[in-house]
């Protein structure tokens, strides 16, 4: 049976020449693996790729701050190496959800060229 969507999008096909239809085929929704990797293409790669970086790096002091936390006896160094390993942790938290950011930036601009696509289609049956 059918859905009411997949419908929809057979009868946008029918209306698209074939160079458009490869295009919107390109535009279904993808799945985690896939937004990941959108990522790193497009102009903004550069600055994904820092950030992924800067997660590797911020997580490796993360862990090295942990584990001199626990090698520790003084309550001076006890709270240096906490207050370090929760700020590090701090900072992987924020470059991951500037990530996931991106990747539901990237699903919004995919469903906006949808929409742009599906209005063009409609406008050239209307002048028909």
């Amino acid at each position: 049976m059918k859905t009411n969507k997949e419908d929809i999008d057979q009868l946008i096909k029918d209306t698209l020449t074939q160079e458009e239809a490869k295009f919107y085929d390109k535009l279904e929704e993808q799945d985690v693996l896939g937004m990941i990797g959108g990522l790193f293409t497009g102009k903004n790669r550069w600055i994904n790729i820092l950030m992924n970086i800067m997660t590797i790096i911020f997580f490796g002091l993360f862990i090295y701050s942990v584990v001199n936390f626990f090698d520790t006896t003084e309550t001076k160094e006890l709270i240096k190496w906490g207050i370090g390993s929760l700020v590090f942790l701090i900072g992987v938290s924020m470059l991951k959800i500037f990530a996931w950011m991106q990747m539901d930036k990237n699903a919004i601009l995919r469903e906006m060229k949808r929409l742009e696509l599906q209005v063009s289609s409609l406008s050239g049956k209307i002048s028909e």
